[in-house]
């Protein structure tokens, strides 16, 4: 096990990542397009590379947390990427939602330098990656899987591994993203059937959260609705619309007909396009009260 760990990505969720690894007891070296979210972690003793590749360690480990397929693509595969400097033994860890194309094209590259790619998205909002309580997908080569093993406990609360195929983890995890969408709207519409009949949002979402839907996505989401509390963002509407895209390019790609995924996805542009793109993606509820009235 490597104890020096490169880490790119410090955005809600990678900031507070990088931090858990380096309480971890790892050495750690950040990489972030502006300078200025590196500070709290080099005060906390974290290293500072001024480029993708500087975080790298030869035959070492790299962590990559990004908001998008492209940006992930130019800090492997760009002028200043790692795949080239990792080298043989080494390994990479791409926690990002992207598409399995993405990841195995990644994969591929990694393969054909020396060094192994593992998928290994997460579920868990800002506040959880915090306390260490993601949900961690792994697929990807098993030498890979236990190398990277001891990282990844120090991240999540559970971790899942799906076998070697590099796409199968963000399959799964554009399943989840499905799912947790279909849930947001199913709890908008509720309330918003119960608050046009005077029955009170909160009172409506406690029950449920209480009862019969007594699990995180309904308790959590279900608060959140209730209070109508869209801001600020704990995940933005814009990337819950290009993840329900990638599940559904996912979808055609293998012939599977997810006519609901269609609709939350007119739900997340509608938004998008009326200027809620920054706003937490439970905001799809706004539409919902509107066309019922209530706003």
């Amino acid at each position: 096990m490597t104890k020096s760990i490169g880490f790119i990505g410090l955005g809600q969720m990678g900031e507070p990542m990088a931090r858990n690894i380096l309480k971890g007891g790892f050495k750690v070296c950040v990489y972030n397009r502006t300078l200025a979210k590196t500070e709290s972690l080099a005060r906390e003793g974290a290293q500072v590379a001024k480029r993708p590749a500087g975080v790298v360690v030869p035959g070492g480990m790299v962590v990559t947390m990004l908001a998008n397929d492209a940006a992930l693509e130019e800090v492997v595969l760009g002028t200043n990427g790692i795949v080239k400097v990792l080298g043989k033994g080494g390994v990479h860890i791409s926690m990002s939602t992207i598409s399995p194309e993405t990841a195995r094209k990644l994969a591929t590259a990694h393969e054909q330098n020396g060094s192994l790619y593992l998928a290994a998205p997460v579920f868990g909002r800002p506040e959880a990656a915090a306390d260490r309580k993601l949900w961690i997908c792994v697929s990807g080569p098993k030498a890979a899987y236990a190398t990277a093993t001891p990282v990844l406990q120090a991240l999540g609360q559970g971790v899942h591994y799906f076998g070697e195929d590099p796409g199968a983890a963000n399959v799964v995890k554009l399943a989840g993203n499905f799912l947790i969408a279909s849930a947001i709207e199913a709890l908008a519409e509720a309330l918003a059937l119960g608050q046009k009949n005077h029955v009170d949002r909160g009172a409506l979402a406690g029950f449920f959260a209480q009862t019969i839907f007594a699990c995180p996505i309904y308790v959590n989401y279900g608060r959140i609705i209730a209070e109508e509390r869209y801001t600020p963002p704990g995940f933005k509407l814009a990337l819950g619309l290009k993840d329900i895209g990638l599940a559904l390019n996912t979808a055609q790609a293998s012939q599977v007909p997810m006519p609901l995924a269609s609709l939350l996805r007119d739900r997340l542009l509608a938004s998008s396009a009326q200027g809620r793109q920054d706003m937490d993606w439970t905001a799809i509820a706004l539409a919902v009260s509107e066309n019922a009235g209530l706003k």
